[in-house]
């Protein structure tokens, strides 16, 4: 017997509907590939961003291309896109916009005026996010969570769809302010940028010597197809079976819990939180109906675990003198969690 959520792929408003959604997917990988060369799997987290309504950490050695990434999915996904380079002085005025008083020349009335923010956008490039205090960190963390920012006691909404791709340098962490746990949460995947194979970095080489201008990017989809695609992620349907293994993965990171394996007690002092199942249920949807599927495996809740848990599972000393990384800790949990 199809549940409630099976039945709605099988109406042809839907139908079609996933059509435009597989359409639009392949054109934004085809648009994306005229100018970055390799990180497939990065650029597939940043789509799965995008439909999930979450936002992405993107950390990476300099010179991998992080912000030319950003800015080119935006260019092909047909959303406005602004970037904010974080600095030390940067105030949270400097992201939300502020009020400012305006007089009428010929009344002479004066009166508030809300100058917006880089943050009224579609697509945000946080820039080194972590090289600005905390006070101003904090100025995102409304707009992350409830898609709106308050200045001066005044609400304003933020224009759907609204995602935040923000990045992180791993090295330099002279003069960086690191991202406290509470924001870390609001991301729904920390992705690692790593260096290119050989071959891809050969093609960069004779790519992107030979011209001066880099090719040109069509927009394939726009802001309101891109809401009701999100719509279609969370109507995927998942097995109870499969939803357990994720409650399961999740709460094997909690060193108290008794699913806990011993590699997780030993090195870890928090793990996370139930914001981590909700997102790695709607992360494997995503994934899902990214391949083709209208249904999540346990393979895919498995593939996505290491992004969405590495920035909220914190390790302790014992860890760090065992050279023990946070990744190291999460793979042998998950060989440990039967599937």
């Amino acid at each position: 017997m199809a549940t409630k959520q099976e039945e709605v792929f099988e109406s042809d408003e839907v139908r079609d509907l996933v059509a435009s959604f597989q359409k639009a997917m392949t054109g934004l990988r085809d648009e994306v590939g005229k100018v970055i060369i390799g990180q497939s799997h990065v650029v597939e987290h940043l789509l799965i961003t995008l439909l999930v309504g979450g936002h992405c950490l993107i950390t990476g050695m300099p010179g991998t291309a992080k912000t030319l990434l950003v800015r080119t999915l935006a260019d092909a996904l047909g959303l406005t896109f602004k970037r904010i380079q974080f600095t030390p002085d940067l105030m949270p005025t400097d992201v939300t916009g502020t009020d400012i008083i305006e007089e009428d020349t010929a009344s002479g009335h004066r009166s508030w005026t809300f100058v917006k923010g880089p943050i009224f956008t579609n697509v945000l490039l946080a820039d080194e996010i972590n090289r600005t205090p905390p006070k101003t960190q904090a100025a995102l963390l409304e707009a992350m969570q409830e898609r709106s920012v308050t200045v001066r006691g005044e609400h304003h909404e933020l224009a759907p769809p609204f995602f935040v791709l923000a990045t992180q340098n791993p090295i330099e962490l002279e003069g960086t302010y690191p991202l406290p746990e509470a924001q870390l949460d609001r991301f729904l995947f920390n992705v690692l940028l790593d260096y290119l194979g050989d071959d891809d970095e050969l093609a960069v080489l004779n790519r992107f010597t030979t011209r001066v201008d880099i090719p040109e990017v069509r927009a394939v989809t726009n802001a309101e197809e891109i809401v009701s695609f999100q719509w279609l992620v969370r109507q995927v349907p998942v097995a109870e079976e499969v939803n357990r293994y994720a409650v399961n993965l999740v709460r094997a990171t909690r060193p108290k819990e008794a699913l806990a394996p011993d590699v997780i007690k030993r090195y870890v002092n928090f793990g996370a939180s139930v914001r981590a199942t909700m997102f790695l249920n709607l992360a494997a949807k995503a994934s899902a109906l990214l391949n083709g599927r209208y249904h999540v495996t346990k393979e895919d809740v498995r593939e996505l675990a290491l992004p969405v848990l590495r920035h909220r599972v914190l390790c302790n000393y014992f860890a760090e003198s065992d050279s023990m990384t946070v990744d190291d800790v999460l793979l042998e949990m998950l060989n440990k969690v039967e599937g």
